[in-house]
């Protein structure tokens, strides 16, 4: 084999995935816990779910202080910074750019003064019609100092509290206003206030701690707090702590549910449990249906680290081929590292991923990752197995082909870059070098929940769309129009 016809699919590894989404995390505190300590933590257990900026605000009796930078939490935040930080109640928020550019401007909690005080939220999701809402508001008079759908929301919410009698009421009036996705916390001078967008497609959870009440993106970030959980935020629900304890808004809602079938298949992190699923049965299950769907003969099963390896589990589970490690990541190696030359480009996935020799040689290796964008970097990794004597390599996907983009909130680019749009199966399977290839069957995404979910948005496989998407015309002007200032 010509090893280095590779070369020509080489990429960063972590742009063969989806990006991440963003994480939100927030605490409503009874005075026996910390907020800012408490939101750090939680961020902490959600860094996965985006590693470009971050920060925290929190309010003391109504006066809100925020800290936020670029980079990881554990590299923005310290001692002196979290002491600084007090008050009686705190948001935070993980960022990965799926709309808006990564500056620093960008990073959330946004924080916002009008007149009935202060407002800091912190948003996961993506609103389809933001760009309608932007030129509504810029005819109206509004200024625009970040290029993100968080401060289209805030403008809204601002409006609506004029007018209105709380600010849950406000929200509640502007949520038929704002389309798409939006999982938010929200602070105001007096409430810590969760919402979820009607259709759920983020994930959105309550949790306790004493009389102190969270909320949080997953249920990872409740256990590293220690805070006990109570339930999951429901589509369409606005749910209000304060000093009287916890209360919601629940208006009916007319849309099914929509949950991301991404959280399951790569987004969240193993040990939650999302929406009464748990993330890693959901993906153990992907990987025996896998086994069921193409059975090969082979000598151990491998996962690409980290989220291949459940389903490899599973695979393994199923076949009763022995799982096995064959692949070894770096730890220490974050989502993006400089890459000075294009020798340095192509060894990309060798800094972050490297076959451990002594188990793959002279195997056949069924391979599980979790899903294919481009089919870049899942050649280099064959290719490096095959390297490192790899007999054979039966590539194995937890998850559909990609075929159509996605407009509320995960980086799936447009369909010219989608692999699956431009070759057949067996044509990736070629273009990977691998010996034999199979992506999970469309049907058995349902039979991957358990049959437990009551709706769930598969329309980066599907095509079937559950709410309005975007102009692509007028997604690219709000992109060229509202270009951030560049800092000197």
């Amino acid at each position: 084999m010509n090893h280095s016809c590779g070369k020509q699919f080489a990429l960063d590894f972590e742009e063969e995935h989806p990006g991440e989404e963003c994480g939100v995390f927030g605490i409503f505190s009874d005075g026996t816990v910390n907020p800012a300590y408490t939101v750090y933590n939680g961020l902490l257990a959600l860094q996965h779910r985006g590693q470009e900026s971050c920060g925290i605000a929190v309010s003391d009796r109504g006066v809100i202080s925020c800290s936020k930078d670029m980079g990881l939490v554990s590299e923005t935040f310290n001692h002196r910074i979290l002491e600084d930080l007090v008050g009686q109640m705190a948001v935070g928020h993980v960022r990965y750019s799926t709309a808006g550019a990564s500056v620093r401007e960008n990073a959330q909690p946004l924080v916002m003064r009008y007149i009935k005080g202060t407002l800091a939220i912190a948003h996961n999701g993506n609103l389809t019609n933001a760009y309608e809402l932007r030129q509504l508001l810029a005819r109206q008079g509004c200024i625009f100092q970040t290029t993100i759908d968080t401060e289209v929301i805030a403008y809204m919410i601002a409006r609506e509290r004029v007018n209105s009698h709380s600010i849950e009421e406000a929200i509640r009036r502007a949520m038929p206003k704002i389309h798409g996705a939006y999982s938010m916390i929200i602070m105001s001078p007096q409430k810590l206030i969760a919402v979820r967008d009607p259709h759920g497609f983020r994930p959105l959870c309550v949790g306790r701690i004493n009389q102190s009440w969270v909320f949080a993106s997953e249920t990872c970030a409740l256990d590293a707090c220690g805070a006990e959980f109570i339930r999951d935020v429901e589509p369409g629900e606005i749910v209000i702590a304060d000093a009287k304890g916890l209360h919601s808004i629940r208006d009916p809602v007319s849309v099914k549910k929509s949950l991301c079938i991404f959280e399951y298949i790569y987004f969240a992190r193993t040990d939650s449990i999302i929406d009464g699923i748990s993330v890693y049965d959901a993906r153990r299950r992907a990987g025996r249906l896998l086994a069921r769907q193409k059975p090969v003969d082979a000598d151990m099963v491998i996962g690409v680290p980290e989220s291949g390896v459940d389903a490899a589990i599973g695979y393994s589970e199923e076949s009763g081929i022995p799982y096995q490690k064959g692949i070894v990541k770096n730890t220490y190696i974050g989502r993006t590292f400089i890459k000075p030359s294009q020798l340095e480009r192509e060894r990309s996935v060798r800094i972050k991923l490297n076959a451990l020799s002594s188990s793959v040689r002279g195997k056949r290796i069924v391979m599980l990752d979790d899903s294919i964008v481009r089919g870049t970097t899942c050649a280099r990794i064959v290719s490096m197995l095959k390297e490192s004597g790899a007999k054979e390599v039966h590539l194995r996907i937890a998850s559909p082909p990609f075929l159509w983009p996605c407009y509320y909130g995960t980086d799936i680019p447009s369909k010219n870059e989608l692999v699956a749009c431009k070759y057949s199966v067996e044509e990736i399977g070629k273009k990977s070098y691998a010996d034999s290839i199979d992506f999970l069957h469309l049907e058995n995404l349902k039979k991957m929940l358990g049959g437990q979910c009551s709706g769930f948005c598969d329309a980066c496989f599907s095509g079937k769309y559950p709410a309005e998407v975007p102009d692509p015309l007028a997604a690219q002007k709000d992109d060229d129009y509202f270009t951030p200032i560049r800092r000197l």
